[in-house]
């Protein structure tokens, strides 16, 4: 098993994998920064309030000695939209890079044609009848 690993790791497979996976996570950041930083203040804009910090106050809280608000129930759909945002621009970008990459790759040529000549049929019929005049 521990071959088997070392052969796995040694072809590249997991290098790729660890690769993608820093990418990934750097990109990520590239993005939530780019939905926090320019698309949130400018969707805000259109609601008047911090895109992120939208919500849907289900039962108000009460604000203690700190100021801090303690028992609010709320559904905080701004912060998921903006999730969601980001993940519609990562997979964005993940489609047209794989596009990319795809059209990057050789053709695959087609596959040679069968030489012309007699069927496999036709040779075992042959051979058949060589055997039966013997």
């Amino acid at each position: 098993m521990l071959k088997e690993f070392k052969d796995f790791a040694v072809k590249g497979n997991l290098v790729d994998i660890a690769v993608g996976f820093v990418m990934g996570a750097a990109f990520n950041k590239v993005v939530a920064s780019f939905t926090g930083g320019i698309v949130s203040p400018l969707v805000g804009l259109v609601f008047k309030s911090d895109f992120k910090g939208l919500k849907y106050v289900i039962n108000e809280g009460v604000i203690d000695e700190a100021g801090a608000v303690t028992g609010e129930i709320a559904v905080m759909y701004g912060e998921f939209l903006t999730n969601l945002i980001d993940f519609t621009i990562v997979a964005f970008v993940m489609f047209m890079m794989i596009k990319a990459i795809n059209k990057t790759k050789k053709q695959e040529t087609p596959a040679p044609a069968a030489p012309k000549g007699p069927s496999q049929e036709d040779l075992l019929v042959e051979i058949r009848d060589l055997l039966a005049k013997k």
